[in-house]
């Protein structure tokens, strides 16, 4: 139940706070006055889509704040997300709106903690339900038709319809993967055709080493060059241990060198390190001269390995230009055997597909079935349920029924529903979108709303002018259905109806006027003269103000007649609250 609202610089509303009734709440005012904009209110700091045209021209930010109060599910809801209820059983509702350099932001906030949008739908959910003008239009819609039905049937139905909604996403993806299946098979053996080419080229080149081509291209180099290594081999030997001609040799060199020094370390210590350097030279010349002697002596031109290495080298190029280097390609052949494994074996069969479909599309239309025989049973409690609703609205001979006929299966059952309905005897059925007219969509939608009073738990119920399109003995019979549901809801309601207002147990004035402020941000201040700024007012009505309030709406004057006139409603109204009542 709503027990407070301020606002703040929200659309034409300066400043304003309202306290509000348990039971019905009416607003009035002239067409234009601003009652819509208190619902606006409501609904946007729970969460509702905002706009800049939300904050007052002139003003930075909007501030909206209202406390609600709580049943015991909702108090354990909050608790749930970890958020304590003020006093047991409040909760305090507030959303700062800004526009700065034309972006819209907004933050919420539930007992003073952050909360983002998602979690404040989810508690306007549970504590109020808002018939908006123009709803009416969408009363026709199929769509909404069934969501009622459903919801009109309860737990029951409502589990039967995630039954479904399992079962249908399981044969879709049944039917997705048998279609695929069909789809792919060309593909399939293409693909198929294309990785048996490859495996078997690059099993044939036997791809194993990844530096393969570097070593057989060094080796061809070494097998071409095999004459000119030999040669240069024995000369190497030459220089280094044993020449030929007159020049001395390097180990002979070297020789010399540690006879002298060996001489002259007898006479000089110091040059001991120095002999011993040169020894070493001796030894590592004479131990290379003897290995490239033997390396010159093991080298043998091999005419057939090299035409062996080269055509290997060709080959390993060609497949480095068709897959890239060795390694790439070696990892692309170990990727494409995995591959090529998996569609030898086909996955699923084709048979195997088209059984776990149809096996699934059983299952759904299984479910569908049991769906439509629980909407069958909840569709004759609404019809029996709604048109007891609909009497007292002035619609005594009227007939109404929901009309199921079978469908294709789909995510919500196999069904197709519609609410038909004729208001007048001796006249068809036909659906209600077709032929009702304004002021009895008005009425349906109210006798739809008091048949889920029950069984939604929204405490709050909001009307924005339900009594559009009718007058006079419609406008009383809609003003009891309200105070009805006010007597286990709290009901807000704007209206322009008289007998409405009458039964109000807290009536609402809302005025538009203009005042004289001081200049706002971003207007020019001009010899500081006060600015005329359009504002809405909104005053809780006593009894003598009612009388005239009514007047004005029964007449437009507040002539001693409408006075009269309106004094007879309060009175009527009053026996009526009391015949209300008085019953059990």
């Amino acid at each position: 139940m709503l027990l407070y609202l301020r606002i703040e610089n929200f659309a034409l509303i300066d400043c304003l706070e309202l306290e509000f009734g348990p039971s019905l709440n009416v607003f009035t005012g002239e067409t234009g006055a601003g009652k819509s904009i208190i619902l606006d209110a409501i609904d946007a700091v729970l969460g509702g889509k905002v706009d800049r045209r939300s904050i007052r021209t002139g003003a930075a930010r909007a501030i909206l704040e209202a406390t609600f109060e709580l049943d015991s599910s909702s108090a354990i809801w909050l608790g749930e997300q970890e958020i304590e209820p003020i006093d047991g059983n409040l909760a305090v509702c507030s959303r700062e709106i800004n526009a700065t350099s034309g972006v819209m932001r907004s933050r919420s906030r539930l007992n003073g903690i952050l909360v983002n949008r998602q979690l404040m739908e989810q508690l306007r959910d549970r504590l109020v339900e808002i018939t908006a003008q123009g709803q009416t239009v969408h009363l026709g819609q199929e769509t909404l038709q069934r969501e009622w039905l459903d919801l009109y049937g309860g737990k029951k139905l409502t589990e039967a319809r995630s039954t479904i909604t399992t079962a249908w996403l399981g044969a879709s993806s049944a039917k997705t993967a048998l279609k695929r299946r069909r789809q792919s098979e060309q593909q399939r053996l293409q693909r198929l055709d294309l990785l048996q080419y490859q495996v078997r080229e690059l099993s044939e080149a036997q791809i194993e080493d990844s530096h393969e081509l570097e070593h057989l291209e060094q080796e061809s180099i070494r097998l071409g060059h095999i004459v000119e290594l030999q040669q240069q081999s024995y000369k190497v030997h030459q220089a280094l241990y044993q020449n030929d001609g007159d020049t001395a040799s390097a180990a002979d060199l070297l020789s010399k060198a540690e006879e002298i020094l060996s001489d002259m370390a007898v006479y000089d210590v110091l040059l001991q390190p120095i002999l011993e350097m040169v020894s070493d030279a001796v030894a590592q010349a004479t131990e290379a001269s003897r290995q490239i002697s033997s390396y010159g002596e093991q080298l043998e031109a091999d005419p057939e390995r090299l035409e062996e290495v080269e055509d290997r080298i060709r080959q390993l190029k060609q497949i480095c230009r068709k897959y890239g280097p060795l390694s790439e390609a070696i990892a692309y052949y170990q990727s494409i055997q995995n591959e090529l494994n998996e569609l030898l074996k086909g996955g699923e069969s084709m048979e195997a597909l088209e059984l776990a479909y149809h096996t699934a599309l059983d299952q759904l239309k299984d479910a569908c079935s049991h769906l439509t025989i629980l909407r069958r049973e909840a569709a004759l409690k609404l019809e029996t349920h709604l048109v007891g609703e609909l009497k007292p609205l002035a619609m005594e001979k009227v007939q109404f029924q929901v009309a199921i006929s079978p469908g294709s299966p789909t995510a919500t059952g196999a069904d197709q529903i519609a609410f038909c309905f004729s208001p007048n005897p001796g006249e068809p059925l036909q659906p209600l979108g077709a032929i009702a007219s304004g002021g009895e969509m008005s009425r349906f939608l109210l006798a739809i709303k008091a048949c889920f009073s029950q069984i939604e738990s929204a405490g709050t119920l909001i009307f924005d002018e339900i009594d559009a399109g009718v007058s006079g003995r419609v406008a009383g019979a809609i003003a009891k259905k309200l105070y009805q549901l006010s007597d286990k809801h709290q009901v807000l309601c704007v209206t322009h109806q008289p007998l409405i207002a009458a039964m109000a147990d807290c009536h609402f004035r809302v005025n538009k006027m203009t005042v004289a402020t001081e200049p706002t941000i971003g207007e020019p201040a001009a010899d500081s003269e006060p600015v005329e700024r359009t504002v809405v007012r909104v005053a809780a009505l006593n009894s003598q103000q009612r009388r005239e309030e009514l007047a004005q709406l029964a007449s437009g004057r507040s002539a001693a007649e409408a006075i009269a006139f309106a004094e007879s409603l309060l009175v009527e109204a009053a026996g009526l609250r009391q015949t209300q009542s008085a019953k059990p």
